[in-house]
């Protein structure tokens, strides 16, 4: 799996490319701690390019959300594709972490600094 990372002012755009299951979701969840921990006010995972998320993918996401909220840093993702959201939505994951159709949406609804520097690109 391939993780890009942007930084647009106080936010962190992740964009992993592939599958998130069993082999990837340790580098997935190790990408998304690192962040979440340390930089920005925000992070935005873009999900455009994961075709499948696995309930191990789910965990991931879960621990990093919970990081999140404890160091009060919002976690979104965007750009669900429709398997995946079925399965953000059969599992309420919908409920766990905010959900955007674009980076822009999220990070206007998160920050306007981030939104700012995003469309400033």
């Amino acid at each position: 799996m391939e993780i890009t990372e942007s930084q647009f002012g106080d936010a962190v755009l992740l964009m992993p490319v592939g599958r998130v299951d069993q082999s990837t979701a340790p580098a997935f969840q190790s990408a998304m701690l690192e962040v979440v921990g340390k930089r920005g006010a925000v992070v935005v995972v873009d999900f455009s390019n994961i075709p499948y998320i696995s309930s191990v993918g789910l965990r991931a996401l879960m621990i990093a959300a919970k990081q999140g909220k404890v160091a009060k840093v919002p976690l979104a993702v965007v750009g669900l594709t429709s398997e995946v959201n079925e399965v953000f939505e059969i599992s309420r994951f919908n409920f766990v972490v905010d959900i955007f159709d674009t980076v822009e949406a999220a990070l206007t609804a998160l920050s306007s600094d981030a939104a700012s520097a995003y469309a400033a690109r």
